[in-house]
């Protein structure tokens, strides 16, 4: 029997996982993660730390199942496209800067005024948004240049981890394809894409398919991690991706939501959309596609919330046996829909289908009727509502939505559930035995291997768990909630970039 290890680099936490191959599920560890925002929209990470992480993670796992040498195979997964700067030693030169982060206002509209959206639209198969790594890197140049004149190579979250365990730099093609960097109809980076950021093309790795052997666990990278030395590693694959994969999204029409750190939203199409409003991704299974959208804030949203306003709650929590998230769900199950609390969870900007990094989050309705539990409902609610808005996109491009599944952290909520398929106004089936993207990790590491033999295999390690029914009484109420957010949003569009701009003017001044 062959055991396979899967590493998820998650913008909350670093997740490891074993699995044979016959399906089963051997051992699961993780380790919490720092997050950074150190100003407006920054949202920087530490890869060291992750780095850190995986070689506990791996000693941890080994020394539970007892045989690391009869571990076969080692696949990647992470948020993307973070943004990683390697010197000529390839080391960091800072922290990452992440998928959500929204500091390259500045940079994005340059290249707005350089190339048409609809033609870098044309390319590149998605519009301007905040995650592109042209702007970002465009914005270290401006910033940072003594450090950016150091920088020898960029890269993603996954890739870093991979080269830290094989001693191989590459991108993992859905990171390419995120970066902005990359034609959609060959595959391969185009130098009007890369000259638009005006970058040196050196600096972007070459580019692998997520089940591509890439090279084998280093002797150094195998007394950190306890792994053995020689073990095949693939180029890993994107976190939203293999989430998606390992649900079973695999026919037109089977959508997944994804509550994890970020809000991601996946359809499995056998064609590509290209749609300003849409991020593309290759399907894990070959020859399909993902469109796909990634909300800025989605866990991490009520992360927030529970560090900044829930600190009163906590021993009360703990007192019944219950995590925080957990006791404000028990609390915020009795408020109505009827709760006229609306929060805008753009608290980093907003990726798709907004594209705009100049939104903030913001509570609409408050009165000192409201308290924490209110807070928690509408916030829930606002992330849902993001989702829906992704749905009408879907529709509004003909493609259907056929049946939905629900997987990662937040899943386990079934207030959060509940809501999602009261405000969509469909079934929606959690995914059980679900460790997140590292399992997917882990599968496409065997399929690269040769180990596993079969893509559909996948569905061996995971079941279908609860079905969450929505309920009709809900519907009126709701859909006239989503329309008054989506107003919202709409009345303050305009006044964001000037709120923006009092912090940039205060900036200067110190």
């Amino acid at each position: 029997m062959a055991l396979l290890l899967g590493l998820d680099i998650g913008t909350t936490s670093t997740i490891g996982i074993i699995i044979d191959d016959e399906g089963g599920t051997r051992a699961v560890e993780s380790r919490p993660v720092t997050f950074h925002s150190d100003q407006a929209n920054w949202a920087e990470e530490d890869p060291e730390e992750w780095w850190r992480n995986v070689g506990e993670i791996c000693r941890a796992l080994t020394a539970r199942i007892g045989r690391s040498g009869d571990i076969s195979a080692v696949g990647v997964t992470g948020m993307l496209p973070a943004v990683i700067l390697l010197d000529q030693d390839r080391r960091p030169l800072r922290r990452s800067i992440q998928q959500n982060d929204a500091r390259a206002i500045a940079e994005l509209d340059r290249c707005r005024n350089m190339m048409e959206e609809a033609e870098f639209l044309s390319l590149t198969g998605t519009g301007y948004s905040q995650q592109l790594v042209g702007p970002k890197l465009m914005w270290l140049r401006a910033h940072e240049p003594e450090r950016f004149a150091q920088a020898r190579y960029v890269l993603g979250a996954s890739d870093y981890i991979t080269y830290r365990l094989s001693g191989s730099l590459q991108v993992e093609h859905n990171w390419a394809l995120e970066s902005g960097f990359v034609n959609i109809a060959t595959g391969a980076y185009d130098d009007r894409l890369v000259q638009l950021a005006g970058l040196d093309r050196e600096l972007l790795p070459p580019i692998r398919k997520s089940h591509q052997v890439v090279g084998a666990v280093t002797p150094e990278a195998a007394r950190h991690t306890g792994l053995r030395a020689g073990t095949p590693v693939v180029a890993g694959c994107a976190d939203h991706v293999a989430s998606a994969f390992v649900c079973g999204a695999a026919r037109n029409g089977d959508l997944v939501i994804k509550f994890g750190g970020a809000g991601d939203i996946l359809l499995s199409s056998d064609r590509p959309i290209s749609d300003r409003r849409l991020f593309i991704d290759y399907h894990i299974v070959p020859g399909l596609y993902f469109p796909n959208g990634c909300m800025a804030a989605s866990g991490t949203f009520l992360n927030w919330i529970v560090r900044s306003w829930a600190g009163g709650e906590l021993e009360a929590a703990r007192a019944a046996g219950l995590g925080i998230h957990q006791w404000l769900d028990r609390k915020a199950a009795d408020v109505p829909a009827e709760s006229e609390l609306l929060f805008l969870p753009y608290v980093l900007g907003e990726k798709t289908p907004l594209m705009d990094p100049h939104a903030r989050g913001t509570l609409v309705g408050l009165g000192l009727h409201h308290d924490l539990r209110h807070v928690w409902r509408a916030a829930l609610e606002g992330v849902v509502f993001g989702f829906r808005h992704h749905v009408e996109v879907f529709a509004e491009r003909g493609l259907t939505v056929r049946q939905i599944f629900a997987a990662d952290g937040g899943a386990a909520s079934d207030l959060w559930l509940q809501i999602a398929a009261d405000v969509l106004q469909r079934p929606i089936t959690r995914i059980d035995r679900h460790p997140g993207s590292s399992l997917g990790a882990a599968f496409v590491a065997g399929m690269g291997a040769g180990i596993l033999k079969d893509w559909s295999d996948v569905s061996r390690y995971v079941a279908a768990g609860r079905v969450f029914q929505p309920d009709r009484s809900a519907a009126g109420i709701l859909a006239e909630k989503f329309d008054l957010w989506r107003e919202s949003y709409s009345r303050l569009r305009t006044m964001f970039p000037r709120l923006g701009a009092i912090q940039r003017i205060d900036q200067n001044a110190s």
